[in-house]
């Protein structure tokens, strides 16, 4: 079976991409700017379309191409098969679903919940505002070849690429805003050593394969468990050993007891490092609430105690009146 295919995008000239559509087509994998695009200028024809595939749906909607696949939508026959493919279901994704999928069925793959062994994992309690400080000190071990930095916003990554480069760290941001030639731009110069270190949120990491990832770095944790084993998860790999750093707040520390909690180990506690005094709201908080919890018990113990003996009291006092009364 001769079945032609066909794979277009954007940031490359579009004459060989014409070229091929005009031999015509079975198969069509794009890119939902460059099929606009095309289509707009007549060299694609979507009116015979029977299977449309979307991967990476939330991938779309946090690089903001989500309205150009609307578009697309709406040249398409009304009757054909729909497969929707997503490793999460943000609203906008669920409401885009729910306007072209009639009685649908779900698929849906239950999430991992181990590490490997390969990986050596470790955290570092740290103030929110010293993470880049205890990033740029880290970042000063040489032995760290690749690493790859997870920021929870798209704006701390390009925060944190900023402050990287002020101290003299090679580095490039990657996620939804870049363009694709910046975000091709940066994984290039990352995979050929230009630069060490790459940040990126994670569904624009999702894309990156790379064989020889030294270490992993959680600048924020991520708010889903699962995600913290996919993070760690681009190092160690075929049998080659990773390393995987965490910085946890004490915002964040209901974060890291989740996470262990789905991995069933704990993380080893890096408690000597250079911004060590800025945790120790975070690692004595949970004795402190302990203390709290105590010192709340005990009061609450006096209370119902006092409240007991004046109830106790109270009844005492209106016996011993009514016994003076009867007489």
């Amino acid at each position: 079976m001769n079945i032609k295919n066909l794979v277009i995008f954007g940031g490359v000239s579009q004459n060989p991409q014409t070229k091929a559509l005009k031999e015509g087509v079975d198969v069509l994998i794009a890119t939902p700017g460059r099929m606009l695009d095309l289509y707009n200028q007549k060299f694609i024809n979507l009116s015979k379309v029977k299977y449309f595939v979307l991967d990476e749906a939330d991938s779309m909607l946090d690089m903001g191409m989500i309205h150009d696949v609307k578009r697309i939508i709406k040249h398409m026959p009304t009757k054909r098969q729909n497969i929707f493919f997503s490793a999460t279901m943000p609203k906008e994704i669920s409401k885009l679903a729910d306007s072209i999928f009639k009685n649908p069925k779900k698929v849906e793959v239950a999430p991992v919940s181990s590490t490997t062994e390969t990986v050596d994992q470790s955290i570092y309690f740290v103030g929110k505002k010293q993470k880049k400080d205890l990033l740029i000190d880290l970042l000063k071990d040489k032995s760290m070849e690749s690493v790859l930095v997870f920021s929870r916003t798209k704006h701390g990554a390009n925060k944190i690429t900023t402050q990287l480069i002020n101290s003299g760290i090679q580095s490039a941001a990657i996620h939804g805003n870049k363009s694709q030639n910046a975000r091709q731009l940066a994984l290039n110069n990352f995979k050929e050593g230009k630069i060490r270190v790459l940040v990126a949120t994670d569904i624009a990491a999702r894309g990156i394969d790379i064989d020889e990832l030294s270490h992993v770095i959680n600048y924020d944790l991520p708010e889903v468990s699962e995600t913290y084993v996919h993070r760690i998860g681009r190092t160690g790999r075929a049998g080659k050993s990773g390393v995987a750093i965490s910085f946890c707040s004490m915002e964040e520390r209901d974060l890291h007891k989740s996470i262990e909690k789905l991995i069933k180990k704990k993380i080893r506690v890096v408690k000597d490092h250079s911004q060590s005094t800025s945790a120790n709201d975070v690692s004595t908080n949970d004795k402190n609430k302990d203390n709290r919890s105590n010192n709340k018990s005990t009061t609450n113990n006096k209370k119902n105690t006092s409240n007991k003996n004046n109830k106790n009291w109270k009844q005492y006092r209106k016996k011993t009146v009514k016994k003076v009364t009867d007489k």
